[in-house]
């Protein structure tokens, strides 16, 4: 039976929690005072926060944790009802060997403003015996009456040295051997997510007993730097026929979809050699088309409209 490695690699104790170090201490400072409030964890995916919610679960309740502790996803149950029937019910129940329950709302900045009002209003009435943990990428989307009744940790970007240190860890617990070179790919394809990080090191080691660059690309469905710089050279010489039809075998061979290509030429296009002005009106762009695929438009259609406007701005 082959391990799913996000999980076989989730750190138990607030201890082995990798990067967050104040967060970490402040964490357990409230378990080791056995005075846990409401907590609300913000910041990019793959930086902690699951696993840390986790962590002050098995270390506050021990072998009775997964009795007292429950997990909600609010994407996939974004309604008041969610918070009615699922949470209330949870919350009014009482907490096995223990003074307090805690559930752990994650994607909480998914949830309907009705739902958060809800929220609110259940973190009020069974604070005696619940705590409330919630997660989200954008603490601006929580209601500001939630956000006055929680801890507020912001989780950041891990440090590129303790991901590297983690990569490292995994390769010699999985015996095998990864070059410098698929490294640095992970980290510029990962952007500081762990989870990310662990499953495209996964992928590329599954059939490999050395991991190099081209194993990590490949697993990432990623554009290689020097394949992006290329397409994005030639549409700047107006050579957009080349560009684009470079870029659609490339999105074909690879799977790739608008999104893929977008982060790709984003993670590029500060290096190129133009003027900051053209850089500044690509990453204009970028964030117009991505919001048109995200909206239902057709990737291929916009990443071809996308290479037209880079083509054209040698033209002004």
């Amino acid at each position: 039976m082959i391990d799913i490695w996000t999980e076989k690699y989730r750190p138990d104790e607030l201890d082995d929690i990798i990067g967050q170090e104040e967060i970490v201490d402040r964490l357990k400072a409230f378990v080791d005072e056995d005075s846990i409030p409401h907590l609300l964890f913000s910041g990019p995916a793959g930086t902690g926060k699951t696993t840390s919610a986790i962590a002050v679960a098995k270390e506050v309740y021990g072998d009775t944790w997964k009795q007292n502790f429950m997990e909600t996803n609010a994407s996939d149950e974004r309604g008041i009802d969610v918070v009615r029937d699922k949470i209330k019910d949870f919350a009014r129940t009482k907490a096995v060997n223990a003074e307090y329950k805690i559930i752990f709302l994650d994607e909480a900045d998914a949830l309907t403003s009705d739902a958060q009002q809800a929220l609110r209003r259940t973190m009020e009435r069974y604070s005696e015996n619940t705590r409330f943990i919630l997660s989200c990428n954008y603490s601006s989307k929580i209601i500001d009456p939630i956000q006055s009744r929680c801890a507020v940790f912001r989780f950041t970007r891990l440090d590129e040295d303790d991901v590297k240190e983690y990569i490292k860890r995994i390769a010699e617990n999985e015996e095998f051997k990864i070059t410098e070179g698929a490294v640095d790919a992970i980290l510029r394809v990962a952007g500081g997510d762990l989870r990310r990080v662990t499953n495209i090191l996964q992928t590329a080691a599954i059939n490999n007993d050395k991991v190099e660059e081209d194993d990590i690309y490949g697993a990432a469905a990623s554009l290689r730097p020097e394949e992006i710089n290329k397409i994005l050279v030639a549409a700047l010489n107006g050579d957009f026929m080349d560009a684009r039809d470079e870029l659609a075998e490339l999105m074909i061979d690879r799977g790739l979809d608008g999104q893929d290509v977008i982060s790709a030429i984003h993670r590029e296009v500060l290096g190129l050699d133009i003027p900051e002005r053209g850089k500044l009106e690509i990453i204009e762009n970028l964030g117009e088309f991505e919001f048109r695929i995200a909206e239902g438009g057709t990737s291929d259609l916009q990443i071809e409209a996308l290479l037209a406007k880079i083509a054209d701005l040698e033209n002004r």
